[in-house]
């Protein structure tokens, strides 16, 4: 960040007075810029022992499989992004139920939210985000080509849950993927 977003004067990296981290101020109007982490909220959502899944139109993980999931806009509770993100990815209505998983990806500033859904009917096709969607059952889930290792950690721990007959609330944090050193 260079401009202050208030007034358009130079930000200067500081720890403001009262804070602990660094952060982008205002010289001229004193403005302090704080930048969070972005919250992903998606959902599962379930028709009888299937659930649907989206092939990605889009960069990062083009072609690969995914829950509907996305970035979670303003003035919108987390269920509200979750069904709003399935009905953009999948043209899907959902009943939001239960959180399911929270994940916390420090790494990329990321905090990503699944809950459990009802699909209300069959009528759902892909959105402009989406390739293809489709109902899976576990044994034809495409685990080798899912999108991102936090939906592979909830399908894992949906199965798990459906397989013991209960189903929690699952919270975890992904560390970052092992630098790649190319000699």
């Amino acid at each position: 960040m260079k401009y202050c977003s208030d007034c358009g004067a130079n930000v200067t990296l500081r720890i403001p007075p009262g804070d602990t981290l660094p952060r982008h101020v205002c010289v001229s109007c004193g403005t302090i810029h704080y930048q969070n982490p972005k919250i992903v909220v998606g959902a599962i959502p379930e028709w009888g022992e299937r659930i649907l899944l989206c092939r990605r139109a889009i960069e990062p993980r083009h072609g690969f499989w995914t829950l509907p999931a996305g970035f979670m806009e303003n003035a919108e509770s987390t269920a509200e992004a979750a069904a709003r993100e399935t009905l953009e990815e999948a043209c899907a209505r959902i009943e939001v139920g239960a959180l399911f998983t929270l994940i916390s990806v420090p790494h990329i500033n990321q905090v990503h939210i699944v809950y459990r859904a009802r699909l209300l009917d069959l009528d759902f096709g892909p959105g402009e985000e989406s390739l293809e969607v489709a109902l899976f059952e576990e044994q034809d889930i495409p685990w080798d080509d899912i999108a991102f290792r936090t939906i592979a950690l909830t399908l894992r721990h949906y199965f798990e849950d459906r397989r013991r007959g209960s189903f929690g609330t699952h919270n975890a944090s992904i560390p970052a993927p092992p630098a790649v050193t190319i000699p």
